[in-house]
């Protein structure tokens, strides 16, 4: 099930939600909106190796914004970063976003009970779109999770995604035994 606007300020109040930074008129019914942080990147090649670690360039979106284009990945981040600790949280593109032809993510729209960091957004387009830092660009949803949990996150000794960061953080992929 999925958390009401009055659950997650009950939630936010009782510690097991963090949004920094947080303003309530961003609350909606049964979502928080976020923004783009101000951080960018891009692979360096463009040839991938899912083996190999694949390094990114990363830059500031200037002030009068920056045109992504068709055909490139772009990893960006949220303003916001956030704390799940009894709750799977997930990341949905909202709709104002998607009526501009942006996808903020191909398939890790789903963080984990004990994910604390900002998201990085995998972020694609249909036809070229001028986005600025601090627009909004998605949505967390909290469910409502049933059962004990053993492995959180956040405890993960093998989790690749914990340190905390304002940047996006390229494909660890590489780390994995296969």
């Amino acid at each position: 099930m999925i958390l009401t606007d009055k659950e997650i300020l009950e939630e936010i109040a009782k510690g097991t939600i963090l949004i920094q930074p947080y303003d309530r008129s961003k609350l909606g019914t049964n979502s928080y909106d976020v923004h783009l942080g101000k951080y960018l990147a891009t692979y360096k090649n463009r040839v991938l190796d899912a083996r190999k670690h694949n390094e990114i360039a990363i830059f500031e979106i200037p002030k009068d914004g920056f045109c992504l284009q068709p055909n490139t990945l772009y990893l960006g981040v949220t303003e916001e970063y956030t704390e799940t600790h009894a709750h799977v949280p997930f990341l949905e593109g909202k709709s104002s976003v998607g009526r501009l032809g942006i996808d903020i993510h191909a398939t890790a729209g789903k963080g984990d009970v004990g994910f604390c960091n900002t998201w990085t957004l995998e972020i694609s387009v249909s036809q070229p779109v001028i986005v600025y830092a601090g627009m909004p660009i998605g949505q967390l949803i909290y469910f409502k999770v049933n059962g004990d949990i053993e492995n959180y996150y956040n405890r993960k000794t093998n989790a690749k995604y914990n340190k905390r960061t304002d940047l996006p953080v390229e494909s660890m992929m590489w780390k994995n035994v296969f």
